[in-house]
């Protein structure tokens, strides 16, 4: 008994830095998307475009703009009812995290948000929508 106790405590002594850094890291990609949306609930768009990477900041030229693209086409981002994070994932060397999110009307949206590090830590490089997911009768 004593040495299955020694045996999993030593595991875990083992396996936490090995399992910290991942979860660190979705921490603060979860973080990062998480701080976008809530400056984006108070029409914020100067505090939302640091979030965005340098190539986005390049498309969009001004939080302005950057505003407006997600009020006109990404209405459920702008104004969300509640957001769930889900898997998150490297494809190519990029970090991938996939965001489920309701919008005020009960609508569901699956969005896939492509993560950069940057010297400023995590940005948002772009967002994709996926497959909804079924409506539930």
């Amino acid at each position: 008994m004593i040495r299955a106790v020694f045996a999993a405590i030593t595991a875990l002594f083992l396996l936490g830095p090995l399992a910290s850094p991942a979860r660190a890291q979705s921490d603060d990609i979860q973080g990062v998307i998480a701080s976008q949306i809530e400056a984006f609930k108070v029409d914020d768009f100067v505090t939302a475009f640091t979030y965005a990477s340098p190539t986005i900041k390049r498309l969009f030229g001004t939080p302005e703009r950057f505003g407006a693209m997600v009020q006109q086409g990404f209405p459920m981002v702008w104004r969300p009812a509640d957001v769930t994070y889900l898997a998150q994932e490297m494809r190519d060397g990029m970090t991938y995290q996939n965001v489920l999110i309701k919008d005020g009307s009960g609508g569901l949206f699956t969005f896939e948000y492509e993560m950069i590090e940057t010297e400023n830590g995590w940005q948002i490089n772009g967002v994709r929508p996926l497959q909804d997911p079924p409506v539930a009768a």
